[in-house]
């Protein structure tokens, strides 16, 4: 089995970074967080010991074989068109087994929060942009990732972390981890620099694929298929120390994935933005944002003027920008989110809101989130104040139809 040293590091001027992933490159010099494990990374690579370790915060075990997914997600698509985007990294044993769900204790929510609040703000940023939920349920999608897998870590036990740590601080650790190991994972730039871009029409075979990834990283990745198109990518680790800032060590692949050998296609995402990963420039791309149209419920009814929902003539938004990042108004003013409740008026401050595709829908969305609630359905001429997110009891999304 191919091995090959990956340090974590903060990638400056580069949303991404094309590294060969046997590249040794100083982890604690690049690192950068709010806590330190205090490991060193010169022992032995998890499931590689020779003898039984003790201080399993900082050799991981049992779940040492670390797998970093990625989705290619394309109808509906999730991310820019021009990138994979983040699954999770998951701690399975040395044997292929698993466990999930490993401390109910710590099943953290509002993981958005717990990320601002610990100084972690960019690192949520990319998560809203590269790590998305395909239904828009980007909250749920985190929580699940660290309480079925990130609560699983042994070097990620509360016991392991400094004195005085703030709650959730092994949480905000491991999002910062994934965010970085995948920033060195561009699978989309290493197919594309072989010539693979996706395509309706053409075919791949395994060896194609596997080869390109492997001559632009140094290791051999798993990939997943729905039916023959290629959805999912498994990049395999061991790890010397901890999760928190250890060396992630690329091995290739215990097994192939689910792809055939043959037949296989790369299809291009279903609408969607790309990104523009290197130099100065902003995300560009084909949106298909209209410039004006009505925002219609998913349930019934839609948006007036002021940001209500109601079953009345529904008002005409103006949008500037790409779907990836644009304001909104009406005529009544500027649209704006603020303590969770959306509103246009006067001396509204704006929102940079974004669009998610979805089908043959495009559907609005704040940080990342497609859905939105209310106290109750609109009827008559009663109008429903929108709240973000699925907190109150009538939940919906909301499409974009252009006028």
């Amino acid at each position: 089995m191919l091995a090959a040293t990956l340090a974590l590091g903060a990638l400056a001027g580069s949303a991404f970074a094309t590294p060969s992933l046997t590249t040794p490159v100083d982890a604690m010099n690049l690192f950068s967080k709010r806590i330190s494990s205090g490991c060193s990374t010169s022992g032995a690579a998890s499931c590689h010991n020779t003898t039984k370790q003790t201080d399993l915060c900082c050799f991981e075990s049992p779940g040492g074989l670390l797998l970093q997914t990625q989705f290619w997600d394309t109808n509906p698509s999730t991310g820019p068109s021009n990138s994979w985007t983040i699954h999770g990294l998951w701690p399975d044993n040395c044997d292929g087994t698993f466990t999930e769900n490993c401390d109910s204790s710590r099943d953290y929510t509002d993981i958005a929060d717990l990320l601002t609040n610990q100084g972690a703000s960019d690192t949520l940023s990319f998560m809203k942009e590269f790590w998305v939920d395909i239904n828009g349920q980007n909250e749920q999608f985190w929580e699940h990732e660290w309480s079925t897998h990130g609560t699983c870590y042994s070097t990620l036990k509360t016991s392991c972390l400094p004195s005085g740590s703030p709650k959730g601080a092994e949480a905000v650790a491991f999002f910062q981890t994934v965010v970085k190991l995948f920033k060195t994972l561009p699978t989309y730039d290493f197919l594309a620099n072989a010539g693979i871009t996706p395509d309706s029409s053409k075919t791949y075979t395994l060896t194609t694929l596997t080869n390109a990834l492997k001559s632009a990283s140094g290791v051999t990745p798993a990939l997943n298929c729905d039916g023959s198109s290629l959805n999912a990518i498994e990049w395999y680790f061991n790890l010397k120390g901890s999760v928190i800032d250890g060396q992630f060590v690329a091995i290739d692949a215990p097994s192939k994935g689910s792809c055939g050998s043959s037949g296989i296609k790369y299809v291009p995402k279903s609408g969607g933005t790309s990104t523009t990963t290197s130099g100065g420039s902003s995300p560009t791309g084909g949106s298909g944002l209209p410039n004006k149209g009505t925002i219609h419920a998913s349930t019934t009814g839609g948006l007036l003027t002021g940001g209500t929902w109601s079953v009345q003539t529904l008002a005409t938004y103006t949008f500037s920008g790409t779907s990836s990042s644009f304001t909104m108004s009406t005529s009544k003013g500027s649209c704006g989110v603020s303590s969770g409740k959306l509103t246009c008026g006067s001396g509204v401050s704006a929102t940079t809101f974004s669009a998610v595709t979805s089908g043959s829908n495009l559907l609005l969305a704040v940080s990342g989130s497609t859905a939105f609630s209310s106290d109750a359905t609109p009827s008559g001429t009663a109008q429903e104040t929108v709240f973000t997110g699925n907190s109150h009891s009538k939940t919906y999304t909301l499409s974009i139809v252009s006028s």
